[in-house]
């Protein structure tokens, strides 16, 4: 796969995903960045962007940060070098940076988080840190240095005086220079650092993993709001005791059997890990269309060639069953029965699903009416 310079899927997911570093020259030959710096400094400013300025030295101070919206003049009173912007999700705002994630479908829809842009002038950098996350770095504009290696957790020295976790006393184990179109491929825990070399873009396209808290807490929380969690523990069997502050092992037995019956419900489970995982990041990123529909007039112009897409900060998933497949948009969930669970699977191949297929399968009036409803609340728009 040219992507992975030349490595096919299976052997960069047994060798290198969640294991160890890969550098990838000329990824994506020829790549040109689709957004400016100036453009990357716009975006800054608008209250529904979420953006980040980091400078190495305050007044002194190390690795300082600012969050944005920021006043357009902001950005002339920053030093001439060794400062970086960060814009979040910027794959939300622009559908040219969405695109780029079609490259990366090898990976599953429900572990992609966002590609954040990092634009930083001669020297610029984040600091040495490290991240929970998989991520792939892709040199979008001018030069970066990287260096990186060696696994980094909670027990590695941070540097004082900064909100930011930068790493005090981590020495890399390798550096590179990428150039517009390289890729460097880093697991979660492998510290690294990148230094502009010149005025550069860097497209950081990152993929999350939920944390044990994350499930226990999310998935109990979600099994409370599906059925009536209001029942009290009761004991009609209750025996006599030597001493009334023991604890007895019954007791803890039927507890136990309390939690197990509640999360063994794979079902339950499946539900609520699909609505987790396809959550919008943010309520200003899926907004009702302005143009909604009625079902024919989807349906009419499907059959004219329009081409249909998602929005860019929308999340498809779905989950074949025993008769029926769960599909999960932007936090919601439907289920599909028979012939319409074709659907599922088509509208989450890719950002622009299958015209020929989509059009075959909103002829089922029911389908045509889902579709439409996924346009009209902002998951689904056509280009």
């Amino acid at each position: 796969m040219e992507l992975l310079g030349g490595l096919t899927i299976e052997e960069f997911l047994r060798d290198y995903w969640q294991k160890k570093p890969l550098v990838i020259r000329q990824a994506l030959p020829g790549y040109q960045c689709p957004v400016s710096a100036d453009e990357l400094a716009g975006l800054a400013c608008e209250d529904a962007v979420e953006s980040r300025i980091i400078i190495e030295n305050d007044d002194g101070r190390p690795w300082q940060l600012q969050n944005g919206p920021f006043e357009p003049n902001r950005f002339q009173s920053l030093p001439p070098t060794h400062w970086t912007l960060l814009i979040q999700g910027l794959d939300h705002w622009v559908p040219e940076v969405a695109d780029i994630l079609e490259r990366f479908r090898f990976i599953p829809n429900w572990r992609l988080d966002d590609i954040m842009a990092s634009y930083a002038p001669e020297g610029g950098s984040v600091g040495p840190h490290y991240d929970q996350y998989d991520v792939f770095l892709l040199q979008a504009e001018g030069r970066r240095q990287w260096t990186f290696g060696g696994h980094c957790d909670h027990t590695s020295p941070r540097l004082d005086g900064t909100p930011l976790r930068i790493l005090s006393s981590w020495e890399g184990e390798e550096t590179v220079t990428l150039e517009p179109g390289d890729i460097l491929y880093l697991p979660p825990g492998v510290g690294h650092h990148g230094i502009a070399e010149n005025d550069c873009i860097t497209l950081s396209i990152g993929f999350r993993a939920p944390t044990v808290d994350d499930i226990l807490t999310g998935f109990t929380d979600f099994l409370c709001s599906q059925t009536d969690a209001s029942a009290h523990y009761s004991d009609p069997d209750l025996q006599p005791q030597d001493n009334p502050g023991a604890i007895t092992p019954d007791v803890i037995d039927k507890l136990a059997g309390i939690v197990t019956n509640a999360v063994s419900d794979k079902r339950q489970l499946t539900f609520w890990f699909g609505q987790y995982t396809t959550a919008p990041k943010s309520q200003e990123i899926i907004q009702p269309s302005e143009d909604p529909l009625v079902a024919g007039d989807l349906v009419a112009q499907l059959n004219h060639g329009e081409q249909i897409r998602w929005n860019e900060g929308s999340r498809f998933a779905f989950f074949p069953m025993q008769g029926e497949t769960a599909l999960f948009v932007d936090g919601e969930r439907y289920l599909l029965r028979g012939d319409a669970q074709a659907l599922a699977p088509t509208l989450c191949q890719g950002a622009i699903p299958d015209p020929d297929r989509l059009i075959e399968l909103v002829s089922d009036p029911a389908l045509a009416e889902l579709v439409t409803a996924l346009h009209n609340q902002g998951s689904l728009y056509f280009e």
